[in-house]
């Protein structure tokens, strides 16, 4: 029968150290057990999660922790000196942490009173619990996940939610800024065009003036974002092209598009045959400025919803009149 080994906080170990367990565990040496308050597909190496199951605790509920607080009061032998709502508010303060709460019930025990105390009375005496957030660690993306995800889905009040909480956590603003800026440019697009230089005043505003001041511009344009119209078209394009840009990175842009600043250059035909489409009818030529060898792509496909509803009739009137110059002899 193997030896139950219990490693508390396993993700201290190194990815080498985590190996020197495997051996043991394959041939039955060791039952391990490992505990550890971050997430085990980052931290813990591939090989040991292969050979172990991952159990997942979940916080506590108000019911389980009021449960411990009645096995605590009949430990104890007496009640716990608070009325209902206080009896509820300290709960909460626990955040859903058992050890917290067992820490919180056993610093009210102690205390000398002549009767119940009552919420407000019971928040003078104790401190709310931090919130559980690092800002390098799992919750610190489970809460940027939620934000983006709660702007792009329209919802400015979970997105302020969220906000507050990456705040509230000690979040740099700076880092939110950065972030509200991406959603700007991702997820909204030419949908608004205003929404990305919103987001770069909003920015601007909280660095000349700081926390808090400046954190209500960042909310503001966390608002802005959430209500404005939704496109990621842009961004769809922009991965597009880059993978094209990856399979066909060799092929030279077709001569008529190019500088001959040398006689050589003119005789092998560099510039020949470029038509200035400032010159042509319309302001548009309807060249071909994709490689030769390439089939033209189709790379930008505007949403019907806000600006780029604008820009799709244009893009279709460029395709026509495209199409109509190609024809011509």
């Amino acid at each position: 029968q193997g030896t139950l080994l219990f490693v508390d906080e396993i993700h201290r170990f190194n990815k080498a150290q985590q190996d020197g367990f495997l051996p043991y565990m394959e041939d039955g040496t060791i039952l391990l057990v490992g505990a550890t308050t971050e997430n085990p597909s980052f931290e813990l190496n591939a090989a040991l999660l292969s050979r172990a199951s991952v159990i997942v605790l979940e916080r506590l509920s108000l019911i389980d922790l009021e449960l411990m607080a009645q096995r605590a009061e009949r430990e104890l032998d007496r009640p716990l000196p608070l009325d209902g709502p206080a009896r509820e508010a300290l709960l909460d303060m626990a955040d859903g942490d058992g050890r917290s709460a067992l820490n919180l019930i056993e610093q009210v025990m102690s205390w000398t009173l002549p009767e119940p105390l009552d919420r407000e009375q019971l928040a003078k005496r104790l401190m709310r619990r931090a919130a559980k957030y690092d800002k390098s660690g799992e919750e610190h993306y489970n809460l940027i996940s939620a934000l983006h995800k709660s702007v792009r889905g329209s919802d400015p009040d979970a997105a302020l939610y969220w906000f507050a909480r990456m705040l509230e956590g000690g979040e740099d603003p700076r880092f939110l800024a950065r972030r509200i800026t991406r959603m700007a440019v991702e997820d909204i697009g030419l949908a608004d065009p205003q929404a990305q230089g919103y987001c770069l005043e909003a920015w601007q505003t909280y660095e000349r003036l700081g926390s808090p001041e400046g954190e209500l511009a960042l909310a503001q344009a966390l608002v802005y974002l959430a209500l404005a119209p939704k496109s990621n078209a842009i961004y769809k394009a922009y991965k597009a092209a880059r993978l094209a840009a990856r399979e066909t990175g060799s092929l030279m842009p077709p001569k008529h598009i190019l500088n001959a600043p040398t006689g050589m250059m003119k005789e092998i035909g560099y510039g020949s045959g470029y038509d200035y489409d400032h010159d042509a009818e319309d302001g548009f030529s309807g060249q071909n400025y994709f490689p030769e060898t390439m089939r033209r792509q189709v790379l930008y496909a505007p949403i019907e919803r806000g600006f780029e509803r604008e820009l799709k009739k244009r893009l279709d009137y460029f395709a026509k009149l495209r199409s109509k110059r190609q024809e011509l002899p």
